[in-house]
């Protein structure tokens, strides 16, 4: 299945549409959970790939707020650690010279606060982190390669100094349905800012919800935890980044000492394709991820998301 992902995705939409046949949305009240832990895993691996964005793991945590004064509105906050791998194509060169980019490891804390109302939602994301080898990305890569011994370990030669990072991100979505019978379909409109030392950048998104799924308030397309309602859906993802810096790229805006640098590209494509499904206390949540390349000397790249959430 590996080597043929679009066999994959056909399995995928006939499991969809298979349940949107059998399953009624059932909402029960004893369900309802006001806490979820999501353990979340991105590879390209699974694509047969091994370079660019080479893999994260990212574990949050979210909690429902009181709603506010009116009582109109959901609130949310969710707190996130996270890993990310970034690796040129040339992971068994030590010529840095030749590099499409550089290597680099970066571990943060992402503080998450949504507030959602029934069409639209707001995101302010705030991410504290550090790139370079104290974010211990590039240790732990070596040495899941060498102990599972499927391939070369990555020389990780010239890897981005250790650099702090601050970073703040602004998204706001808004959602029409499009249909109701015989499956739901939907779309929403979802731009995103991005402001730091790691990433600037602008990037208007547009996203297609296809089968069941609740209101955005409650939503597992958007990690809403107030409802218990059965979701069983695909989407389809796409957007222009418009980058003004990369700092895993570049290196650090403030302060950079790096021996390999490389100019990112100011124009990124990136599409999406999720499958998503909630029953009961648990979210699983699979996906797959494409982008243009981002820097001059790269090629296109693709990887998949895994994800498994429990609600308490």
């Amino acid at each position: 299945m590996l080597n043929n992902p679009f066999l994959f995705w056909i399995i995928l939409i006939w499991f969809l549409f298979s349940e949107q046949a059998t399953i009624a949305q059932e909402i029960t009240t004893d369900l309802s959970s006001k806490h979820q832990l999501e353990f979340r895993h991105d590879n390209d691996f699974f694509l047969l790939s091994d370079n660019y964005y080479s893999s994260g793991l990212f574990l949050t945590y979210r909690t429902n707020l009181k709603k506010d004064l009116t009582g109109s509105e959901n609130e949310q906050l969710a707190f996130t650690i996270g890993q990310e791998v970034y690796t040129p194509s040339q992971t068994q060169s030590t010529n840095s010279a030749n590099f499409d980019r550089p290597y680099a490891g970066f571990t943060g804390l992402h503080s998450t606060w949504s507030r959602a109302k029934k069409n639209q939602l707001i995101e302010l994301r705030l991410l504290l982190g550090i790139a370079g080898l104290n974010s211990g990305a590039g240790g732990l890569q070596r040495w899941f390669h060498d102990f599972v011994g499927i391939s070369e370990s990555p020389l990780w030669v010239d890897e981005l100094p250790n650099s702090f990072h601050t970073n703040f991100y602004f998204s706001h979505v808004r959602e029409w349905i499009v249909s109701s019978a015989p499956f739901g379909i939907r779309f929403a409109f979802k731009p995103n800012l991005a402001l730091g030392t790691r990433d600037i950048y602008i990037e208007p998104e547009g996203i297609f919800y296809f089968g069941k799924r609740t209101n955005l308030g409650q939503s597992i397309a958007y990690d809403q935890l107030s409802a218990v309602v059965r979701e069983c859906y695909l989407s389809f993802r796409f957007s222009y980044r418009q980058v003004f810096y990369n700092g895993l790229l570049e290196g650090n805006l403030v302060n950079d000492n790096a021996v390999v640098t490389t100019p990112s590209t100011n124009s990124v494509f990136r599409l999406g394709l999720d499958f998503n499904n909630r029953f009961k206390r648990s979210d699983y949540k699979i996906g797959f991820r494409y982008n243009t390349p981002e820097s001059p000397l790269a090629k296109a790249h693709q990887y998949i998301i895994l994800a498994y959430g429990i609600r308490f």
